[in-house]
């Protein structure tokens, strides 16, 4: 049957052009950033995946069925107990790597370097690790860590140091989360203000409490206008 064949439903011209449009589901970086809970071995052994192809970022490989839903083929009802046990304990092997605690939260409105380019050698450098973890927490998982991280990763392996005569110029600047040299994370622009307001404008983000948590109100990289146009009422700023 031809395009321009009359018994046709619909008559094409012959100099038609079609154009179609596939889109294809791909794994971000933000997927498999994490670790997993329990041993890889036993996830891979709890979510077995169904063409041995697991998730990795740029990929389409499908998530092991036990991921999301108690069925054995698909198509099947997403179970949300399953995809929490799923988070709670495999979140790496199932693609759920963002939907943890550590990757779930807002970026600051006005961050120092652009969050959605953060490479993982970013988010293991000492250079970038305590600004990203102020600034765009959601993209290394330190949304837990209130904007308080060691800036060199291995602080931790030996806690002597935070006492060590000699090294704490070092641990004030590196080891700040081991060493507990972080700035309160409850503290508000107000503190170092002699405003006596008790009244504030309501803020204009719902994310103000997370980014309070990150710095928002006390970073001087952000302005009292900026701070006041989002957060006035966190913040306290009249």
């Amino acid at each position: 049957m031809s395009p321009n064949d009359p018994t046709n439903d619909v008559f094409l011209p012959a100099n038609l052009i079609i154009t179609v449009i596939i889109f294809q589901f791909v794994y971000t970086p933000a997927a498999v950033a994490c670790s997993n809970v329990i041993s890889d071995a036993s996830c891979q052994v709890l979510y077995a995946a169904p063409n041995t192809l697991y998730p990795a970022a740029g990929n389409d490989a499908e998530r092991a069925y036990a991921c999301y839903t108690t069925a054995t083929a698909t198509p099947a009802a997403t179970v949300n107990d399953m995809v929490t046990a799923a988070i709670s304990n495999c979140p790496k092997t199932c693609g759920f790597c963002c939907a943890t605690s550590a990757y779930s939260c807002s970026n600051v409105a006005y961050p120092r370097l652009t969050c959605s380019t953060i490479t993982a050698a970013q988010c293991a450098s000492s250079v970038w690790r305590t600004i990203i973890a102020e600034d765009c927490p959601a993209s290394c998982g330190f949304c837990n860590d209130g904007g308080c991280v060691d800036a060199v990763t291995s602080c931790a392996n030996d806690i002597s140091i935070c006492t060590t005569v000699g090294m704490q110029d070092f641990v004030n600047t590196y080891c700040q989360k081991t060493c507990s040299r972080c700035s309160s994370s409850t503290t508000t622009a107000s503190s170092a203000s002699s405003s006596t307001c008790t009244s504030y404008n309501a803020d204009s983000s719902t994310s103000c409490t997370a980014w309070a948590k990150n710095g928002f109100c006390t970073n001087t990289f952000y302005t009292t206008a900026q701070r006041k146009a989002y957060c006035a009422s966190t913040c306290k700023l009249c």
